[in-house]
């Protein structure tokens, strides 16, 4: 017999039409390019989008994770049982006045990085080396090259999936610290504005150039992977700690910590989550074993991952 339909996904099907889909693999959604499937995926457009995903979620007693362009993200070999969300075209645009920016949260960092630059404004070259869009980079605090959000970042616009409703938050009571913040989970930020300063273009031009270099030269671009596995200890970094515990290309089936940058793992086709999950805990046991530092992942994880507690111990 045919399975019977899932209402999650015919629900959201009736009301938002093929920018809803049942089962999406997140693997095809993420750039480590592993994972199982979302119970249905939403691709929103508008805050009405949003506030379907809201009912449909409360209805069906299902949860709700923001997927972005996947580049942070770790899902289970499991899957998502909920909705994954991801902002659509009506989320991007940027509108410049002086040196303040406001910018959609579907914004991929660089493309905003080259927008600032364009205007002449300093202080955001480091966001083309982040794979990213402007909403994860909020809510994670994203930094690259010595720079984070909580530099320029004056205030952002999130939608509260348990309000329905658009609230706006100063940065000051965003709680930002390294690679953190303090916005709830049902908060989906759909826009942010910066405040920089002007600059000469270019300076900047050559600041972003010799950022795409450089991750040229030590990044695993050409490779599936997540970004930085783990977060820097203070005063020293993650890769060398990674280095000098023995495991730059250990691997665990179709996973392995990339030889150009120990803080990265690279995967092949046939890798599954399961494979980058061992392959995260004996990395944390080796660098654990040999230097005594605790590393904590920087990726996030969903699915039964993310129940597991410290799921890379």
């Amino acid at each position: 017999m045919d399975a019977e339909p899932d209402p999650v996904a015919v629900t959201l099907a009736d009301r938002l039409g093929d920018r809803a889909r049942p089962g999406v693999e997140l693997a095809t959604v993420t750039t480590l390019r592993v994972g199982g499937p979302a119970r249905a995926m939403v691709v929103a457009e508008d805050d009405g989008d949003l506030g379907v995903v809201a009912d449909v979620a409360q209805a069906h007693e299902v949860p709700v994770m923001v997927v972005g362009r996947g580049s942070n993200l770790l899902v289970g070999d499991d899957g998502w049982p909920g909705i994954a969300l991801q902002l659509g075209r009506g989320f991007r645009g940027v509108s410049i006045d002086g040196g303040t920016v406001v910018a959609g949260a579907a914004e991929p960092l660089p493309a905003l990085a080259g927008t600032i630059a364009r205007a002449g404004l300093a202080g955001f070259a480091w966001g083309t080396a982040v794979p990213g869009t402007l909403g994860g980079a909020v809510r994670m605090n994203a930094g690259a090259h010595g720079r984070d959000m909580s530099d320029s970042l004056v205030e952002v616009e999130v939608y509260r999936l348990g309000r329905r409703a658009r609230e706006v938050w100063p940065a000051q009571v965003l709680g930002l610290s390294y690679r953190h913040s303090d916005l709830p989970a049902d908060a989906v930020v759909v826009a942010a504005t910066l405040a920089l300063e002007p600059g000469d273009q270019e300076v900047v031009r050559a600041e972003m150039a010799d950022i795409r270099s450089w991750r040229r030269t030590h990044q695993p671009l050409n490779e599936p992977n997540c970004g930085s596995v783990f977060t820097n200890p203070p005063d020293d970094s993650a890769g060398r700690l990674v280095e000098a515990a023995g495991a730059k290309g250990l691997a665990v089936g179709g996973a392995r910590v990339s030889e150009r940058h120990a803080n990265f793992i690279v995967t092949r086709p046939d890798a599954r989550a399961a494979d980058v999950v061992a392959l995260v805990r004996r990395v944390h046991a080796l660098v654990l074993d040999e230097t005594g530092v605790d590393l904590v992942p920087e990726v996030r994880v969903a699915g039964s991952l993310a129940s597991s507690g410290a799921w890379w111990r």
